[in-house]
């Protein structure tokens, strides 16, 4: 890739230049396209012409406030799916766009890098928001001083290994109630064990979507599993699914679910706003102790 050619291009006033974007989907999958009226290849990837895709002008700023543009498009078959859309599946999706010298594509320059945000869809079209790698430095820094645990179950500070079959359930969808609710094999666990937890589908039109547990109830050989929200493709019986055990962050459960107290990252002994009020009182011992009895 040569930046300097391009810029050499630039200079001479007439230039050959066309915009190219990449879209990777958390799953892995690529999509290219580009406003030139013909394909283009590199890094791999074939950039799609007459695609109905088209983007803004970048707005790049200073600071960490975030760079943005959009990106516009037609849903086409061939292009980009409704369906796919619909069920999250390009949420959080990677975006690269290239300036690219068309008839020498190896002189290109990258414009913008970031992450898909909101997507909006109405008569056929679909309205994406694209936001800069700035965007993540825009999050809480650091430790909050607080009672539950800071960490995300399975995650380093976490340690907990979710692969283990004690946390985690590889079954079938038995029944479907609706896109929230789904009847599975009950396994060996325990009542409630996968409420706070993840569940992903592995298998069929929703195959690579998850979901949060909100409840899980065991009624003998079967357990009811529903969902904060649906899962916004299609869920059939047989489907190969995997339940991931869930945690309420306190740390009786840290110690007795997942036997992993020595990482517990809250602060379960902190004095509570009772301590903040307390005073000596006539009545009790006053031997130097706590004032909370």
């Amino acid at each position: 890739m040569s930046t300097q050619a391009l810029h050499d291009h630039l200079k001479t006033g007439q230039t050959h230049v066309c915009q190219c974007w990449a879209i990777t989907r958390k799953d892995g999958m690529t999509y290219g396209f580009t406003d030139h009226d013909n394909a283009l290849t590199f890094e791999g990837i074939t950039f799609q012409a007459d695609s109905g895709m088209s983007a803004k002008a970048l707005a790049a700023s200073t600071g960490l406030s975030v760079n943005n543009t959009e990106a516009l498009g037609l849903l086409q078959s061939n292009a980009l799916d409704e369906a796919d859309i619909v069920a999250g599946r390009f949420d959080n999706a990677q975006v690269t766009t290239w300036l690219v010298q068309w008839d020498e594509v190896a002189n290109r320059q990258v414009r913008f890098k970031g992450t898909i945000g909101e997507i909006t869809r109405r008569a056929g079209q679909f309205e994406a928001e694209l936001r800069g790698q700035t965007d993540a430095l825009n999050q809480p820094q650091g430790r909050s001083y607080l009672r539950s645990c800071s960490a995300v179950l399975g995650d380093d500070r976490c340690a907990v290994n979710l692969a283990s079959a004690t946390f985690r359930h590889s079954t079938s969808i038995i029944s479907v109630t609706d896109s929230r609710t789904f009847v599975v094999s009950a396994g060996s666990y325990d009542d409630k064990w996968f409420e706070q937890g993840k569940l992903t589908v592995n298998s069929g039109s929703a195959s690579g979507l998850t979901g949060a547990v909100k409840h899980d109830v065991r009624t003998g050989s079967h357990r009811r599993v529903t969902l904060w929200h649906p899962i916004r493709a299609e869920i059939i019986s047989g489907d190969a699914v995997q339940l991931d055990a869930g945690c309420d962050k306190r740390a009786a459960t840290c110690r007795v679910k997942f036997g992993n107290l020595v990482n517990f990252q809250g602060f379960p002994d902190m004095p509570g706003e009772d301590w903040m009020v307390s005073v000596p009182r006539s009545f009790d011992d006053s031997d130097g102790g706590s004032l909370v009895r």
